[in-house]
């Protein structure tokens, strides 16, 4: 069912929101690469997770490549970047589930109104527009229900982060059924890789382990996710892109690998890696929100889009540990970002 010759090789416009983001980096670099007729746009605010530098300066540098530094919720330049392209492929969010806790109206703004911004630019210049690919998240779904979960598994969203992606998820298939909008939305389980943003779970234990400092794990570490590649989650994108419209039109995909791993054999993972004792790890208090058990179904997608990751867990993680190791005048400058205050219930501060 999947034909990457359905689109042809013609030039291609791709708009990509969030593109100097970590998964929108990475997809940048896989789309750049394998398609040479394509050029890409690039819109992104630049906030404290995204880096223009997560972009390899020889894409930046590229007759095939523009960079617009600006806000989704700017209406006239969605517009007018909307307008010029092909295909939409939206990732721009605030995305960390500790700061939704104390930043809940800008999750909202950004996720909910941001998305609305760009279905709307959408609708405007559909008699264009091929495709508009929505990247979601499996937060949406909360703690799993039932294991593997699927793509009709109840969205029971559990955090603000997750509860804004909910709302843009939502919005995303109103405008396909309303509007006939040529609509997919992507559910990315846990991605990691090099390059990912220190606040997120993988890095900070690996910056860590570079610092010699005990690796700190919310309440017992039991919490499993399904762990997935970015690179993985690019090719995967790719496919929702290039699959026939009348096929992925209105559907939803996870994005997982079907294998569940705990947070705290992650952490102990890494201290092998590093060699270092297991005495190294200290716990706190579980943070709020907290999804317990995440494993993705795999059918649809297979099925479907003729997907399935290739970089299995522990070449991932090798490959994550390398680039932290020798980058680190890059991550250096998010020391001061890999922890957020958030106010308990008793009004006390505590650092996630």
């Amino acid at each position: 069912m999947f034909d990457h010759f359905l689109m042809g090789v013609a030039m291609k416009t791709i708009l990509v929101t969030g593109g100097a983001g970590f998964i929108g980096s990475n997809f940048i670099r896989h789309i750049f690469n394998k398609y040479s007729e394509y050029k890409i746009i690039v819109l992104d605010a630049l906030t404290y997770a995204g880096n223009i530098e997560n972009i390899p300066l020889d894409i930046r540098e590229s007759n095939r490549f523009e960079f617009w530094y600006g806000d989704i919720n700017n209406l006239d330049l969605v517009s007018d970047l909307v307008e010029r392209s092909n295909i939409v492929v939206h990732f721009a969010a605030e995305t960390h589930v500790a700061r939704s806790l104390y930043l809940n109206r800008v999750f909202f703004m950004t996720d909910v109104l941001g998305t609305q911004s760009i279905a709307n630019a959408v609708l405007k210049y559909s008699h264009k527009i091929e495709r508009f690919i929505h990247i979601s998240t499996s937060e949406v779904y909360g703690t799993a229900l039932s294991e593997a979960m699927d793509e009709e598994h109840p969205l029971n969203p559990t955090t603000p982060y997750a509860a804004a992606k909910a709302g843009a998820d939502r919005l995303v298939y109103s405008y396909i059924e309303s509007y006939d909008i040529p609509g997919v939305i992507i559910r990315p389980f846990n991605n990691y890789g090099p390059s990912q943003h220190l606040e997120k779970v993988i890095p900070r234990f690996i910056t860590s382990a570079l610092l010699n400092e005990p690796l700190t794990i919310h309440g017992d570490g039991s919490a499993a996710r399904d762990w997935v590649f970015v690179e993985d989650t690019a090719e995967a994108i790719d496919r929702a892109m290039h699959a026939s419209i009348d096929t992925v039109r209105g559907e939803v995909f996870n994005i997982g690998t079907g294998i569940s791993i705990s947070v705290l054999e992650i952490a102990g993972r890494i201290l092998e890696l590093f060699n270092i004792e297991a005495k190294q790890l200290i716990f706190m208090d579980e943070r709020f929100g907290q999804v317990q058990n995440h494993i993705s179904s795999t059918d649809k997608a297979r099925n479907i889009l003729g997907f399935e990751t290739k970089v299995l867990f522990s070449e991932g993680l090798e490959r994550t540990v390398d680039w932290y190791k020798k980058n680190r005048q890059f991550w250096g400058k998010q020391m001061g970002m890999r922890k957020v205050p958030v106010k308990n219930k008793n009004g006390e501060i505590i650092w996630y």
